[in-house]
């Protein structure tokens, strides 16, 4: 383990500068595992991570109702979701609701502020309880017939008790659903009989990774929704190459990052793609003590399924990007800014900080979905039309390779072979 590597304060691409955490432990596994050396090589060479051949991937996928079916049903209603950081419940009470994979939920903190999540369903005639989508409360009333949950789930109240007999209230609070937090991130499984186990999910290696960014200390100050006509998985494989950096983002993003070069990482379904930022230049000439990850590069976790998580030095972009169940050309994008909390509380640094916020709304707004996502539109037209039966993967691809594979894998799928040629 190295010291002092991330103690210092460093310009973000395009807001004032912030606090950084150390993370040692992520900037060593870099070093010693990933190799940030071969960071370094690719800026000076011009190379990319490489997949190692190329693969074809069907237009299908993108369209066909019942593939989107067999989706939904394994990688959304059955399977853990992520459904925001701890940072999107910061205080007892705290609640939000989530309805993106089938089941209407309510994610909360209870009084003692441990995380909880219910079906959002009332147990009398099946209404939604909760409507607003986040908020703090320490009771939930149903304004059908009044029926009241405490922020546990627990029936405490209902209007004319006697007409129900001898209910037992203690069988009739909210349905609980699993929820685990850790490491700064809420985990909720749809169904009541689910089972969720980190480290299963995420590999021991990347539940140590994320770890070491301190996720939980981050606040949420920053929400956008995008409403895009194109197939959730057209999103996903916007966030996984640099190669369109110089010409989509040739004034935006690109001035910040360079295009192309790129590191890539797999963590069992997940993965890390590694963006390498220009400041790496100034990096490269300073003693390797004086390395710091959040200056030379950006981490872009995708966690298996929808979920992107960019560490930026400021704090995190958090994407959840939601299929539509009755549409497989559509899906809506939820996006979340979150900040690490400043030290000295002045006047100054909130001025600083929400001057930050509204440059990063403005960032996403102008890079994702005036680019990045009608680029996934145009694409969802021709996929759409039949007019190609496959697109293509280059080596310059690795995270398509590995997000579609994976997909394909626990779908028990034949997987997309790799090819040495991309004419075969």
């Amino acid at each position: 383990m190295r010291d002092g590597l991330s103690n210092k304060r460093i310009r973000p691409l395009i807001a004032p500068a912030a606090a950084v955490t150390d993370n040692t432990a992520f900037v060593s596994s870099i070093i010693d595992v990933q190799g940030y050396d071969k960071v370094t090589l690719v800026v000076v060479t011009g190379t990319n991570a490489d997949a190692g051949g190329f693969r074809r991937n069907p237009t299908s996928v993108y369209v066909d109702p019942e593939h989107a079916a067999k989706e939904w049903e394994a990688f959304f209603r059955n399977h853990p979701q992520i459904v925001g950081l701890s940072g999107d419940l910061p205080e007892p009470g705290s609640f939000m609701t989530v309805d993106d994979f089938g089941v209407p939920i309510i994610a909360s903190r209870d009084a003692d502020g441990r995380f909880m999540a219910m079906v959002n369903a009332c147990r009398h005639r099946g209404a939604l309880v909760v409507e607003e989508e986040r908020g703090t409360s320490r009771r939930f009333t149903c304004r059908f017939h009044s029926w009241t949950y405490d922020n546990g789930g627990a029936l405490v109240g209902m209007p004319k008790r006697e007409h129900f007999g001898a209910i037992d209230t203690n069988c009739h609070g909210l349905i609980r659903l699993p929820a685990v937090e850790k490491d700064g991130v809420l985990w909720v499984h749809p169904q009541p009989d689910g089972t969720i186990d980190v480290d299963s999910l995420l590999t021991p290696e990347l539940t140590a990774e994320l770890s070491s960014w301190n996720l939980g200390e981050l606040q949420a100050d920053g929400r956008m929704t995008f409403d895009v006509a194109c197939n959730w998985k057209l999103a996903i494989d916007t966030f996984g190459e640099t190669y369109h950096f110089p010409s989509l983002h040739q004034n935006t993003i690109n001035l910040g990052f360079h295009g192309n070069v790129s590191g890539h990482e797999k963590f069992g379904r997940n993965h890390r793609f590694l963006l390498c930022r220009r400041g790496i230049d100034h990096v490269r000439t300073l003693p390797q003590e004086q390395w710091n990850i959040t200056e030379a590069a950006t981490p872009a976790y995708w966690l298996f399924p929808n979920i992107q998580l960019i560490v930026t030095d400021f704090g995190a972009f958090f994407i959840r990007i939601c299929p539509d169940p009755k549409n497989p050309a559509h899906h809506i994008s939820k996006i979340t800014i979150f900040f690490r909390p400043g030290t000295s509380g002045s006047q100054e640094e909130l001025d600083a900080h929400r001057e930050l916020q509204r440059h990063l709304s403005q960032f996403f707004t102008d890079i994702i979905r005036d680019e990045d996502y009608v680029m996934s539109a145009s694409q969802q037209v021709t996929a759409n039309s039949g007019a190609l039966t496959h697109i293509v993967f280059g080596r310059n691809e690795p995270a398509l390779h590995h997000y579609h594979n994976t997909y394909r894998a626990a779908l028990g799928m034949e997987l997309l072979p790799l090819l040495s040629d991309v004419n075969d």
